[in-house]
């Protein structure tokens, strides 16, 4: 019961971030520069748009009502589920983002599987080795990880892995083998803080009183590490991974572009690029409430880490 209060009360406060969003998405959309009117009519910029086909093409697409009439036909629409049809390919957008979002899901959750395996995995056992040399040897790594660009290093993978070596697909998709390297791609910096937080937020919960006590009564130190600190340090690690799966799900632009993944990011970016900006509000909505929704789940996963943290005290 009172999980389910506290969920409620989380709701309640949301509200007037889901506001926001939804006031941000309009104002990111309409104040975008250019014209979709003339990128419509005149595409590639070589003809001449007449006064009378511009108005009708600007009076269809709404834009001759004041903004705040548009915001509020864009609310309405938007909490129906229904975004409009895109400008340029006469689609509806929820129809693409329903299409596109399988793509981006999968990357996201391979993206996530090299992050946990490698990045909790690295850091802990940095801290259990922590002084010796395999700690400063993951330390290199993981700040080598840190300072590869991701655009670079997807072209580095491409010329190796596929121009040279021919194991794996340029681009499109072609089953798994399609995601192992816009996967890494996405997860290689992320893997780096990953280690390094993981490490700090281990040894912080190994210098802690219970952890004292632990060894006193005999328990080998990898064990308390295991059993005890590495537990207890998963609510920071819990915090960022949820950020980070939620920025992936909200789309990953470069690796999606690279690798010619049909994903919400690369729908963002060729919307962006033809200023079709009732794709780019619809996105915008769709990463913020990504966000909202993955950090409720966070404060979910809270509980469940660590019992002893009770609603009440999380809810206010």
């Amino acid at each position: 019961m009172e999980i389910i209060k506290y969920i409620g009360k989380k709701l309640l406060t949301l509200i007037p971030v889901l506001f926001g969003i939804t006031v941000l998405a309009f104002v990111l959309g309409v104040s975008a520069p250019g014209d979709p009117v003339e990128a419509i009519l005149n595409p590639d910029g070589t003809q001449i748009v007449s006064e009378r086909d511009y108005a009708i093409v600007r009076e269809r697409l709404g834009l001759d009502d004041p903004i705040p009439v548009q915001y509020v036909k864009w609310l309405k629409n938007a909490v129906s589920g229904e975004f409009g049809r895109s400008f340029f390919t006469n689609k509806e957008i929820e129809d693409q983002i329903a299409y596109r979002l399988p793509y981006t899901v999968k990357l996201a959750c391979f993206g996530m599987a090299l992050t946990v395996l490698f990045g909790i995995g690295g850091g802990l056992l940095m801290a259990v080795c922590r002084d010796t040399w395999v700690d400063h040897l993951l330390r290199t790594v993981s700040t080598l990880f840190l300072s590869v660009p991701g655009f670079w290093l997807a072209i580095l993978m491409i010329l190796i892995f596929c121009e040279q070596l021919h194991w794996l697909p340029t681009s499109g998709l072609h089953g798994f083998l399609s995601y192992i390297m816009p996967g890494i791609t996405v997860s290689v910096s992320t893997i780096g803080v990953c280690a390094r937080l993981t490490r700090t937020s281990v040894l912080d919960e190994i210098g802690r009183q219970y952890v004292t006590v632990a060894s006193a009564k005999g328990m080998k130190a990898r064990m308390v590490t295991l059993r005890h600190a590495f537990r207890n340090s998963l609510i920071p690690i819990t915090t960022f991974l949820g950020n980070y799966f939620a920025g992936i799900l909200g789309g990953s632009s470069v690796a999606e572009v690279i690798f010619n993944i049909p994903g919400i990011g690369n729908y963002a970016v060729s919307a962006v690029q033809s200023r079709d900006y009732l794709v780019v509000q619809a996105y915008v909505l769709f990463t913020g409430l990504v966000y909202v929704v993955m950090n409720l789940v966070i404060d979910l996963l809270y509980l469940v880490i660590n019992p002893k943290i009770r609603v009440g005290e999380k809810a206010g």
